[in-house]
């Protein structure tokens, strides 16, 4: 038997096989941020694939957190029976589910949230408190919900990552101006999240290793300065990626730029500038396999026996197999594959698959940024004009 199908421990969670499901906003919830039919269809599809394990799509843990108009809440008690509805399709299958728990921060929009958002230069003392319970209440939600365990969004540049990066955070007082600092407030939110949380509850971090905005951002040594210190504050899994959403989005999926999805997407006014942006990166973040790989490898010194997960680009089951033969990751995390192939994994365990067939399009990573359904629009939508 492959590897990739031999079960392994995150904390007390059993996970029966190697395969992640990478959480992904997919632009599916209601506006108002409950589940909708389209977001249970899609994780009943998910679950039927036979996933170890699916950490579902980024909940905005605050309304002033959301980062598009139909991203799915965590941030209000009416939201637990839907996203009960969810945990128990995933449960019916005998999969295990994950929610990932993350505020936006200044990467908004005002005509998302209603207010002008607000990154760590900008939040006061009340605000952060603020922030640091609602991912707390936003966890025993979760576990009120049945989720198997739950995930702290750390990476992307949303508000922990801002938080963490000297890019974004330029404070002076106890929340910056040091590693140990602007680490202050993602350790200020396990720590409540743990008053809140069962300790038989897995919970994961997914921490950037390089935010890719320019030296003074979080670059390798910092993200391993970090990762010792979640070690040290006993979080039960770690999943390491790179790049941001606003800044840097093509270092967190590297292929093809899909220029006339997004452009078709952006003002007129705004649409030369956005021309140059995309001439000026392509080549600079092309795809290859298992792109943040050695990432994993020069954190796992550090973390511990913590499980690692690691994103980036996997397609090939040799490759896969190798990573955790040689112990570079205990954990194989894909999103754009499983957009494409929900049933990947049953396939690969049958013998019927030994590769995805994602073509690193990112015409589903354009959908995501542009506030429409995420699928897979690879040759059968050319144009998402009537979407």
């Amino acid at each position: 038997m492959s590897i990739l199908f031999a079960p392994f421990n995150v904390g007390s969670l059993s996970i029966k096989n190697r395969f992640v499901h990478s959480a992904c906003e997919d632009n599916l919830a209601a506006e108002t941020g409950n589940v909708s039919e389209a977001n249970l269809k899609r994780v009943k599809t998910l679950a039927r694939g036979e996933l170890g394990l699916i950490i579902w799509t980024h909940l905005a843990v605050h309304p002033l957190g959301r980062t598009k108009k139909r991203q799915a809440g965590i941030f209000h008690d009416n939201m637990i029976p839907g996203l009960r509805d969810i945990t128990d399709s995933v449960h019916q299958e005998n999969g295990k589910i994950a929610f990932q728990l993350g505020h936006a921060g200044s990467q908004t929009q005002k005509k998302v949230i209603g207010n002008t958002p607000k990154g760590p230069m900008k939040m006061d003392e009340v605000e952060i408190q603020d922030a640091i319970q609602a991912f707390a209440n936003a966890g025993a939600r979760a576990v009120n919900s049945n989720a198997d365990a739950i995930q702290l969004h750390a990476a992307h540049g949303y508000l922990i990552n801002q938080f963490l990066s000297p890019f974004f955070n330029k404070r002076t007082d106890k929340w910056g101006g040091t590693p140990e600092k602007r680490f202050r407030f993602l350790k200020e939110i396990i720590l409540e999240t743990r008053e809140s949380v069962s300790r038989e509850i897995p919970l994961l971090v997914k921490l950037n290793a390089d935010d890719f905005v320019n030296e003074k951002g979080i670059t390798l040594p910092l993200a391993v300065q970090y990762a010792e210190w979640l070690a040290e504050l006993g979080i039960d899994g770690l999943e390491i990626s790179a790049g941001t959403s606003f800044y840097s989005p093509w270092a967190i999926c590297r292929g093809d730029i899909p220029e006339h999805e997004i452009l078709q997407n952006v003002p007129k006014e705004k649409q030369a500038g956005m021309k140059i942006w995309m001439e000026n990166i392509t080549g600079k973040m092309d795809y290859k396999e298992a792109y943040n790989m050695e990432f994993a490898r020069q954190l796992r010194p550090v973390t511990k026996g913590i499980p690692l997960f690691a994103p980036g680009g996997w397609r090939t089951v040799s490759e896969m197999e190798k990573s955790i033969e040689k112990g570079y990751s205990d954990f194989i995390s894909m999103c754009r594959p499983f957009i494409r192939e929900p049933f990947l994994v049953r396939n690969i365990h049958r013998g019927k698959k030994k590769s995805s067939s994602c073509k690193n399009c990112n015409r589903c990573f354009a959908a995501v940024i542009t506030d429409i359904p995420v699928r897979c629009y690879y040759k059968k939508d050319p144009s998402f004009a009537d979407k």
